[in-house]
């Protein structure tokens, strides 16, 4: 090879069923960093007066980086500025400084961000804190993960949630990844005692981060094998137990990948013209990334030391995706509130104790966990540590007057808008109080923030400023209401609103529910959220401070009633048993000794949306004509456990179809049963004896093959059975930030499918007509003999 800088290639690569043009092929790829050029960043880096950070976030950096000495030249001071050539960006509250270069793929994590926090998830974000040298804000932050297997879900989960939305795998391998990747230091710590290690994190850039790694996979990897290797090229070193601390296994197991890489690139290479694998590992190799290193806060801004970072990151995020690539509508929202909030934080207003509001910022975005809620508010009784707990001091704390009418007119300010309605608050609220069971009611979400919307728990007495009123049980604070007690009657108006909403038994009520039968949605009459509401907690109104005081005590934040989404089975089989007792709302009835009613039987009547709007408003009620009224099967094994006997959970899972049968036995099924299905079935493989071994060259009689792949065909498409039901299991589990099976693949299934049972059926007609032909020809012969006879 000659010497010089070697000339970039471009080929035409088969990426699928199109052909592309690949350019700029780098003919090698770049060496790791050595020890001497992590020694040389870190002494740059300290020498820098705006920067700092710990010795091991610069080494996680170097290791990341493909040309530390660079960096070391931008960190060095110049005749100008003895701040280097670092890139200069002000953004609100603080200037950031950052560094300009490439960073290998397998040297960079995937942070949390607003669009993936918003979503029903089933991992759910770490926890971020800020961190601080001698007072002065670092441009760096702590993620607080659960262990090392959060960690690597948390990965895996934003990787393929990413890929499942959107990806720019095409373009990338035409031409790599050509925008910086916003990205900066991170401490991640374990709780459960794990080492903590220091890496680079990316912050903005995610789809286009994940998208270089469904490059590296190939066509055809679908979000979940993309995934996997990115989590496996990231952690393959963390389970190692032996040998040097966490850091330095991680970056051995990472070293060893890249250069199990280059071996594979260079084989490639070697004979001219690079094929497409080596296209795929040169385009994505390395990205282009912006390395904030140090960060400077403005002086007024009041901000405490450690948000100031999160925070000017988050600004940058926001000026893209709020007023440019927009968000959803959910993670706008949470950026909004969270982001006035702040801002009058710094404010330091006379009115109210900043650290107080400080704790509420940090319960709102869930850095403060809710059972640190006793600690946070305090008083005597302490309020429990529960999540509906969280949500009532919540709401009590920002809808405080003084405070309300700064957060709206802060939002306003943000969002660009002249005016903001109470509902337009109710709908900045909404994702801010789903967080602790948003993966868990996942099925009704949608409706819970439409309610929020149309003005949630947020009456005229609830935004009047009150004080919660903690009790472990809801019904003692109906006298109190009753009596005059407004702090008593806005925190029933609050726990037993935000339960009904979240549960689906009060929604935005739209036309078509006037005419439904109550069972199906059905209300009485018209009414906004916040309306009902306020009827419900008037203190003339006991049926109404029942029902929210009942409700209130039934909430779950880990699961959904079974009179909020009646879910029929999918596969026609009975729900397998519950352990926990029936989650059922149930209808008041003042006339009864514990206020619920029951019907003639003495079985527990179910709560509906009907029977909540109706209580809000007895009068308007009284003048109402009620429908026909149909019983609701999907309800009655729920109310009758209630009352002893017993009943089914209504959570979607199911029995195996092979528990009811008795499959036969093929040894290649084995692979069959590694993921979902039955584990009876994969017992059964084996119950019959397999055919005597046989020498290699002497094939098994057409026959006994033949046998073998019966067995093979009825165990693979009852393998589908038990997979299919294990996914309608797992589908109120799996997060929205992606279907359970995906529609390309569907697709192919149901093609795939359709053959096979076209196939089956060419098969059945065949041997039903052979066996009629061989009975017809029977008779004959039988009708023949008795005449020759």
């Amino acid at each position: 090879m000659t010497t010089g800088t070697p000339t970039a290639l471009s080929v035409d690569a088969t990426w699928g069923p199109d052909t592309i043009r690949v350019t700029n092929i780098s003919p090698r790829l770049p060496a790791d960093s050595t020890d001497s050029h992590v020694t040389a960043l870190a002494a740059a880096g300290d020498a820098n007066p705006s920067t700092w950070l710990p010795d091991t976030a610069w080494e996680a950096l170097a290791r990341a980086t493909t040309q530390p000495e660079a960096l070391a030249v931008q960190l060095g001071p110049t005749p100008d500025d003895p701040s280097g050539l670092l890139m200069v960006e002000n953004v609100e509250g603080a200037t950031l400084r950052s560094l300009v270069t490439r960073v290998l793929l397998n040297g960079l994590f995937p942070g949390p961000q607003p669009r993936t926090g918003m979503e029903v998830s089933e991992v759910p974000d770490p926890q971020v804190h800020g961190i601080t040298h001698e007072g002065r804000p670092c441009a760096i932050v702590q993620y607080r993960y659960e262990s090392l297997t959060h960690l690597r879900d948390h990965v895996w989960q934003t990787i393929h949630a990413t890929l499942s939305l959107n990806s720019y795998a095409t373009s990338i391998l035409t031409r790599s990844v050509t925008r910086n990747l916003i990205t900066h230091p991170v401490e991640i710590v374990f709780e459960d005692g794990t080492e903590p290690i220091h890496v680079l994190v990316v912050r903005d850039g995610i789809t286009r981060l994940a998208s270089a790694w469904a490059v590296l996979a190939g066509h055809g990897a679908d979000p979940a094998e993309v995934a996997t290797l990115a989590t496996d090229a990231l952690l393959g070193g963390a389970g190692t137990v032996a040998g040097p601390g966490l850091g330095e296994r991680l970056n051995a197991s990472r070293a060893r990948w890249r250069q199990e890489l280059r071996e594979e690139f260079e084989e490639e290479v070697k004979g001219g013209t690079p094929g497409i694998r080596a296209a795929q590992i040169a385009q994505s190799y390395v990205v282009p990334a912006q390395i904030t290193v140090g960060v400077e806060g403005h002086d007024g801004r009041v901000l405490s030391p450690e948000d100031i970072f999160d925070d000017a990151i988050r600004s940058v995020l926001a000026s893209v995706h709020v007023e440019f690539k927009a968000w959803d509508a959910a993670a706008q929202n949470v950026e909004v509130i969270t982001r006035a909030l702040k801002r009058i934080i710094q404010q330091d207003d006379p009115r109210w104790v900043t650290a107080d509001l400080q704790a509420v910022y940090g319960l709102a975005v869930g850095r403060i966990p809710v059972t640190e809620l006793p600690q946070v508010f305090g008083g005597d009784p302490a309020p429990p540590g529960t999540a509906l707990w969280r949500a009532i001091y919540l709401v009590s704390a920002l809808t405080r007057p003084d405070l309300l009418e700064l957060l709206k007119d802060q939002a306003k300010a943000i969002k660009g808008g002249q005016r903001m309605s109470m509902k337009g608050f109710g709908e900045l609220l909404g994702p801010i109080i789903d967080l602790p069971w948003r993966a868990k009611k996942k099925l009704v979400t949608k409706q819970a923030r439409n309610a929020w919307n149309n003005g949630g728990v947020l009456s005229i007495d609830v935004t009047q400023g009150w004080t919660p009123r903690p009790t472990s049980d809801f019904t003692e604070l109906i006298a109190p209401a009753m009596n005059g007690d407004d702090d008593a009657r806005c925190t029933l108006a609050v726990a037993g609103g935000v339960a009904l909403i979240a549960d689906k038994l009060l929604t935005r009520n739209v036309g078509s529910s006037l005419s439904a039968h109550k069972e199906k949605g059905g209300v009485p009459f018209r009414s906004d959220v916040h309306k009902v509401i306020e009827g419900l907690s008037l203190p003339t109104n006991e049926l109404g401070l029942w029902t929210l005081a009942l409700a209130a005590n039934t909430f779950r934040s880990d699961d959904l009633p079974q009179n909020s989404v009646p879910k029929q089975p999918l596969t026609g089989k009975e729900s397998a048993a519950s352990v926990e007792p029936p989650y059922v709302y149930f209808r008041v009835d003042l006339d009864a000794p514990d206020r619920i009613a029951r019907d003639p039987d003495g079985v527990p009547e179910p709560l509906y949306e009907w029977d909540v709007v109706a209580a809000s408003n007895p009068e308007r009620m009284a003048k109402v004509v009620p429908p026909s009224t149909v019983i609701g099967a999907a309800l009655a094994p729920a109310a009758r456990s209630s009352s002893g006997e017993s009943a089914s959970a209504d959570d979607g899972s199911s029995t195996s179809v092979a528990a009811n049968e008795t499959p036969g036995t093929a040894d290649p099924l084995t692979t069959l049963f590694q993921y979902g299905a039955d584990q009876g079935a994969e017992g059964a493989l084996h119950s019959v004896p397999l055919p005597a071994a046989r020498a290699e060259d002497v094939p098994a009689p057409p026959s006994q093959r033949a046998a073998a792949h019966r067995k093979v065909l009825r165990l693979g498409v009852q393998g589908a059975r038990d997979a299919l039901d294990h996914l309608h299991a797992l589908e109120s589990e799996v997060g929205d930030h992606t279907p359970i099976v995906p529609v390309d693949q569907l697709n192919e299934l149901h093609e795939l499918l359709v053959g096979i049972l076209t196939d089956v059926e060419n098969l059945r007609r065949r041997t039903v007509e052979d066996r009629a032909a061989e009975d017809n020809d029977l008779e004959s012969e039988e009708s023949q003999e008795s005449v020759l006879g």
